[in-house]
């Protein structure tokens, strides 16, 4: 095949860490090559130096045989390498055709836009792509799915040789990434070559041709996908054998203790009623639309519902705001970790301990800081949070240890039932496989565990029973017995499963 990219011996430092170790690989036209590693691992870095972001202490990059140097992201794209990054970089208040044709608009007499033709090229570049979408529509009012296709469709409209995706699927739904993957084959068939990073294993036998493991800023191996394991690959990024990922299902002991009747909220979510077990952890699955984070959102009492009810231990709970629902002993961990979880501008203590400060305090009114000392500790060790200090800004730290410091700081309010939205979203297996313990360690004691996620594997390994929603209907639920892919995915768009669809799915 015919090689596009080469990198040879690529290193980069900062203060600290040797970020990228002498790393070197080739991609060929039209490829799909899966990088992949934990957080930490280089792949970051190493993208951003082919995308040039940064320059590499040492080492060379050859594009179609020569060699190219960049001194900012704009010489990049010129030499036909584009980037799309997992936060997107799209301008809310502008239309779809602003964002994909950013200064490059088509002008006329004095540089003033001729919109009609950029509406029309617009219009035709999305028909490529069979997106019906209406250039004129401000980006604010697409769904997030929408937002990330649109994202990488900017990045094609540039005609690159190369395209780097970085966790493109983080944000979209099972059907969006369905059609998201039809439109990388598009690409490959055209000849565009493709980096494609993730955490998500599955996404790698799905799409990659070849798949390339990273850890500790070094090269570990490069592998044809056919050639591969998903424990193959795992053992290669953590440089040890994990076992089982989602750990082993615990029994339950069968007492329902916490109840949701009859929610509803109009336009989202439609006479939902669903049960819980001490020590169950019960999935919510749909596609978007399902209505699912709106539900536990109203459950928490962060998003308005118009009737429904709620009941924890035999009697009835009234949740007005999200401060009741704490103080029910009800915590909700939010999907966007960045955006509506975690004080980004504040230390990994100050956020540790921000659900629960009434616990800290010391004659009504003054926080106990020793206390305080004392527990963000306990609480850094006990989920194996890496940080160099529990003053560091958390925004510094990686996305698994972000998501480590939300679950940390929710289950300091000790509560009896825990309502986890998208879990492991944007995080390693290695860190996937702590959280999978944490949640199984939580439920053991009793906590009940509502866990939303889009991710059909992780369900389907970590859960006692399923619940199915579209367009905020419940349409399915599921036992462990009867889990299989096939089947949810029928009830996740409102389609009666056929019985004879295979019973059990287990991952381990």
């Amino acid at each position: 095949m015919e090689e596009v990219l080469r990198a040879e011996h690529i290193s980069k430092r900062f203060p600290g860490v040797l970020a990228v170790d002498d790393v070197s690989f080739s991609l060929n036209r039209g490829e799909i090559l899966a990088l992949i590693g934990e957080n930490g691992a280089g792949k970051s870095t190493l993208s951003l130096i082919l995308s040039g972001i940064h320059k590499p202490d040492s080492g060379s990059i050859f594009l179609e045989g020569k060699k190219i140097s960049f001194n900012a992201p704009v010489d990049a794209i010129h030499a036909g390498i584009a980037m799309v990054f997992q936060e997107l970089s799209l301008v809310g208040s502008l239309s779809v055709a602003e964002n994909i044709f950013a200064n490059r608009q088509p002008v006329g007499v004095g540089g003033k836009i001729r919109w009609d033709e950029l509406y029309k090229r617009t219009k035709e570049f999305l028909g490529r792509f069979d997106l019906d979408l209406n250039p004129r529509l401000q980006v604010k009012f697409l769904s997030m799915g929408q937002q990330q296709i649109l994202e990488i469709l900017k990045a094609i409209s540039i005609n690159p040789k190369v395209l780097i995706l970085d966790e493109p699927t983080s944000s979209l739904a099972e059907s969006e990434v369905a059609y998201l993957f039809e439109n990388i084959r598009k690409l490959q068939k055209q000849g565009i070559s493709i980096i494609y990073i993730t955490h998500k294993l599955s996404e790698v036998f799905r799409i990659a041709d070849r798949v390339i493991v990273m850890r500790d800023g070094k090269h570990v191996g490069t592998c044809p996908v056919s050639e591969v394991t998903e424990n193959d690959l795992v053992s290669m990024m953590v440089g040890r054998k994990i076992t089982s990922l989602y750990g082993d299902v615990a029994k339950t002991d069968g007492e329902e203790y916490f109840k949701v009747q009859r929610f509803s909220r109009r336009g989202a979510f439609h006479d939902v009623s669903f049960s819980l077990k001490k020590g169950e952890i019960l999935g919510f699955f749909g596609l978007v639309g399902a209505g699912r984070s709106e539900l536990a959102r109203a459950i928490v009492g962060a998003f308005p519902k118009d009737s429904g009810n709620v009941f924890l231990d035999g009697r009835e709970v009234f949740i007005k705001n999200p401060s009741d629902a704490i103080h029910q002993g009800i915590a909700y961990l939010t999907e966007d970790r960045k955006g509506d979880g975690l004080y980004l501008g504040m230390s990994v203590k100050d956020n540790l301990v921000a659900p629960s400060l009434p616990r800290f305090l010391k004659y009504k009114s003054f926080l106990d800081f020793r206390r305080i000392e004392e527990f963000s500790q306990k609480s850094v060790q006990e989920f194996s949070i890496v940080t160099p200090s529990l003053n560091k800004k958390i925004s510094n730290l990686s996305g698994g240890n972000q998501q480590k410091c939300l679950i940390a700081m929710w289950m300091g309010t000790n509560p009896k039932v825990v309502l986890f939205d998208e879990p492991t979203r944007g995080v390693d297996v290695g860190a996937r496989a702590e959280i999978y313990h944490k949640l199984r360690e939580m439920a053991s004691t009793g906590v009940g565990v509502v866990m939303i996620s889009s991710d059909l594997p992780e369900l389907i390994g970590m859960c006692d029973r399923i619940i199915v929603m579209h367009h905020g209907h419940i349409t399915g639920e599921l036992k462990r017995g009867e889990f299989s892919e096939e089947r949810i995915m029928a009830y996740a768009a409102g389609i009666t499963p056929r019985e004879n669809i295979p019973q059990e799915v287990t991952y381990g």
